[in-house]
């Protein structure tokens, strides 16, 4: 949110290829978020902060296989030399375990709903952060966008008895991901290994401790677990790098409309094929959260038209 990256012009037929190859490459990395669930199903049976250690590990090798492929290790060897660049992959390091961490919890306890919630509420949340923090003037759609979203979580709060701190905890330290992940002046997929480079070292010496205790599941559980553990990294790398190669040859306002596809295949999920209670008054909470996700997209929409508009006249 410090900067604005510059967007590509797809106008032309060139790019309007590059953009449809940047459509598909999100579109499969929502899609892939959206199944999410299943797997983080599969292993909850398994200890959460195993799962979340193996989720770093596995997905070093990955990370660093595509930084290689690339050709791109160089900027990375820099930042490693620079303490500023590692503080600041260390604290977004540790705002994206946490939002790991709830969510494999909460899937786990058959909480998804409020999952797919936390991830709706997300940009608009995003919003706020950017209007609190940097100053940032909010259009009148924004501002009813986010007093919607308001009501919806008062009435959670209130049918609930407890503010629904899940949804809240996922949507709040993605938006302080996303805000501070922009002030780390290195490409996505550098930034990714960084960061999991980083939370390796105590993640490594976790897993080291339960195998030398006996208390792991890689060296002592079934051929399933240790399968479904070091599957943990792919599902969790091949996602984030796929969208974050699409991210590049799309504009801003279709990511932002494309973020809605992972929550709303996450929702079908929890209502429909894990059965979890979503009563009248969580429709109607629900209800308010699209409505101001429709108000809050066309404000994207209007302000990419007049930019535009004005860009033609000049």
């Amino acid at each position: 949110m410090t900067a604005r990256p510059i967007q590509p012009d797809l106008s032309g037929p060139d790019r309007s290829g590059e953009a449809r190859r940047g459509f598909l490459l999100a579109l499969f990395a929502y899609f892939l978020w959206g199944l999410l669930p299943f797997y983080m199903k599969a292993v909850a049976h398994l200890p959460l902060a195993e799962v979340v250690a193996h989720r770093i590990l596995w997905s070093v090798p990955i990370a660093a296989g595509v930084l290689v492929w690339l050709g791109r290790t160089a900027d990375f060897k820099a930042a490693l030399r620079s303490p500023r660049m590692l503080g600041m992959a260390a604290l977004t390091a540790t705002l994206i375990t946490i939002n790991w961490s709830v969510y494999v919890w909460a899937i786990a306890v058959d909480r998804t709903v409020e999952t797919a919630l936390g991830y709706y509420i997300n940009p608009l949340v995003s919003v706020v952060v950017g209007a609190v923090v940097l100053g940032e003037r909010l259009d009148r759609r924004q501002v009813v966008a986010v007093a919607m979203a308001a009501v919806a979580v008062l009435i959670l709060t209130i049918e609930s008895g407890q503010l629904p701190w899940v949804s809240l905890a996922l949507a709040f330290s993605f938006a302080a991901y996303g805000f501070f992940r922009k002030t780390l002046p290195i490409g996505p997929s550098q930034g990714f290994l960084l960061e999991v480079l980083i939370l390796a070292i105590p993640a490594a010496a976790y897993v080291a401790w339960l195998i030398a205790t006996r208390q792991d599941h890689l060296t002592t559980g079934n051929l399933g677990d240790i399968a479904l553990l070091m599957g943990c990294g792919p599902v969790t790398a091949v996602p984030l790098l796929l969208f974050a190669f699409g991210a590049k040859l799309l504009r801003l306002s279709t990511i932002g409309i494309m973020q809605y596809i992972a929550p709303t295949i996450v929702f079908l999920i929890a209502v429909f094929i894990f059965h979890e209670p979503f009563d009248r008054t969580d429709a109607f909470a629900f209800a308010l959260i699209w409505a101001a996700l429709a108000i809050y997209s066309s404000s994207m929409f209007i302000g990419r038209g007049r930019g535009k508009a004005a860009t033609d006249s000049r």
